[in-house]
């Protein structure tokens, strides 16, 4: 039935003998000890699941037992079988972490209900593990798609904050992957195996954001019907990640920069202070300074989510990650539906190329579901792509008179329509191109890889 271990310890023989022979014709691995010293060397070798301890043993009781056991390995479940008189000894070991107790004479039918409960919390615990790890492996930095320099910065200085307790502060505009790089950090610091905590600051209203945060006690507003454990109490011994900080209105900015100098607060109707042990990771796409100067946010608070910032660039500065973001949103959504999808045509990804993305990441990687569940064919099209898409925008940096754009941006546009053009009159032969331009075949591969330029022919 079930690879379950099971230990008996009991000083009478007669229940060894009735409890084994149950355990046995249902298939489970079982040892016995006559006493709680010999149960305890077979705890110590490994090899035990579950121990069923009598509470009454001459050398050890089993609240003794219980205590030996769980110091060796926390997860090891314990049942005690105790007298149906000595319902005090139940109560004790109960409160020291005993799964459940058994009255004598043990009824056995509910003993298979208990071991049953045993194996389902095993299998919880072990998927939960598993998730656990899953999500390690899918958030580890070397994960993230990039391939440009300002990613390869990014990544540099994430990795490095990673370790350490500093607070950190993500800039960048909306769908640039803030919450992210957010859970890279905490799922490479050694606060991975506690809770990452997530409270978008700005889907909450004002009257809520700070019961969210902090918590509130029973009937401290109209509607608290019950105690409510708030964002940073959930977080204790990990991370809180503070999407949109921009928006915390400044009667809640007060609490959280008390909360995160000293790591204490009260909920909201509460007078009781609570200590946390929480790492702070913050995030915005809103101009925190110009806020400090128009006295919506605190400067105070400000420094101290500002001990170390990430700056994330937007996509359209970061043109040569788009194929790569390409590939891995169609092979990701191809496999979700079911597809067999073995890319994108040159037309439709120059297409994407020459897009602005006001949306960053999070619009390219809608457009590339929407295509993979529209297409017909094994491969992404123009035709698969929405025809609204504002591709203008490269013929407005090339325009000397539009200063909507950097200077680096007009720069990068400016050569990519030059590369673009030497391609087209050289017919895609990049030899020829090159010598058109003035450069070495080399320079422009160098070039067009670092600008996103896609061509056919060699």
């Amino acid at each position: 039935m079930t690879d379950l271990r099971i230990l008996i310890m009991d000083d009478e023989p007669a229940q060894i003998t009735s409890i084994k022979a149950f355990l046995k014709r249902r298939n489970y691995v079982v040892h016995t000890a006559n006493s709680g010293l010999e149960g305890l060397k077979i705890v110590k070798q490994g090899s035990v699941d579950l121990v069923l301890s009598d509470f009454r043993m001459p050398d050890l009781n089993g609240l003794e037992v219980l205590k030996e056991v769980k110091k060796f390995n926390p997860e090891i479940q314990v049942i005690v079988i105790t007298a149906y008189s000595h319902t005090e000894d139940a109560v004790k070991v109960m409160k020291e972490g005993a799964f459940d107790y058994l009255s004598k004479p043990v009824d056995l039918d509910e003993l298979e209900i208990l071991i049953k409960k045993v194996i389902e919390l095993k299998y919880l615990k072990s998927e939960n593990q598993l998730l656990k790890e899953q999500l390690k492996e899918k958030y580890k930095f070397n994960s993230i798609i990039s391939a440009s320099g300002q990613m390869e910065e990014v990544l540099n200085t994430a990795g490095r904050v990673a370790p350490s307790k500093a607070t950190v502060l993500i800039r960048g505009e909306s769908g640039t992957g803030k919450e992210l790089i957010a859970k890279a950090v905490h799922f490479t610091s050694n606060r991975s195996n506690k809770p990452l905590i997530t409270v978008n600051c700005a889907a909450l209203s004002e009257s809520l954001l700070e019961s969210e945060l902090f918590g509130h006690e029973k009937g401290a507003f109209t509607g608290a019907a019950n105690q409510h454990i708030g964002k940073f109490e959930q977080a204790d011994g990990g991370t809180i990640f503070i999407d949109e900080v921009g928006d915390i209105p400044l009667q809640t900015q007060v609490k959280l920069l008390r909360a995160i100098q000293f790591k204490e607060f009260e909920r909201v109707g509460g007078s009781k202070t609570i200590k946390v042990d929480v790492r702070v990771i913050a995030a915005t796409n809103r101009n925190l300074e110009e806020l400090i100067k128009e006295g919506k946010f605190r400067e105070d608070l400000f420094y101290r989510i500002n001990v170390v910032t990430i700056l994330l660039p937007p996509l359209r500065e970061r043109k040569e990650d788009i194929p790569l973001l390409i590939r891995h949103f169609i092979n990701k959504y191809a496999t979700d539906n079911h597809k067999e999808i073995s890319g994108i045509s040159i037309e439709a990804q120059n297409y994407l190329m020459s897009y602005s993305f006001p949306g960053n990441i999070r619009e390219l990687e809608n457009i590339m579901e929407r295509a993979v569940v529209l297409t017909r064919d094994n491969i992404i099209t123009t035709s698969d792509l929405p025809k609204g898409l504002s591709v203008t925008v490269e013929k407005d940096i090339l325009n000397p008179n539009d200063f909507s754009h950097s200077f680096i941006e007009k720069v990068a546009g400016f050569e990519t329509a030059m590369i673009e053009k030497a391609l087209e009159i050289k017919e895609k032969n990049q030899s020829k191109a090159a010598e058109l331009l003035g450069i070495s075949e080399r320079h422009l591969r160098s070039r067009m890889q670092k600008l996103g330029i896609v061509n056919s022919k060699k």
